[in-house]
């Protein structure tokens, strides 16, 4: 069987972007996931363990800068579908700075290994 595990509001700074000086300094990033995880028995062994998720989430945002957040979110549901007994990821990345610099409530993207 498989369930549905949400994780939302991950912090992380990183330095992508395709504008000038986007990548001079880190900026903030939160990511929200959509988990489906194995969960056969009532052991955390046997099921996709939240906290590797987020460190999985994590390490991609603070690791190798890409240009759109588009790839981003693709690189992040890849890393958190890796994470043992995790079958699929949505992985929602939103830019804060680019929303307020745009005047907009936000910009985001969305990547599924679905």
């Amino acid at each position: 069987m498989a369930e549905l595990i949400r994780v939302r509001g991950i912090e992380a700074e990183g330095r992508h972007g395709a504008s000038a000086g986007e990548r001079d300094a880190p900026q903030p990033f939160v990511v929200d996931l959509e988990v489906m995880v194995e969960s056969e028995a009532d052991e955390l062994v046997t099921t996709g363990d939240y906290r590797e998720v987020v460190a999985a989430a994590r390490r991609v945002v603070e690791g190798e800068p890409v240009t759109l957040i588009e790839t981003l979110a693709g690189r992040i549901a890849r890393a958190v579908t890796a994470v043992p007994g995790v079958r699929s990821c949505r992985a929602v990345v939103h830019k804060p700075e680019a929303a307020d610099r745009l005047g907009v409530a936000d910009v985001s993207a969305e990547a599924s290994t679905e």
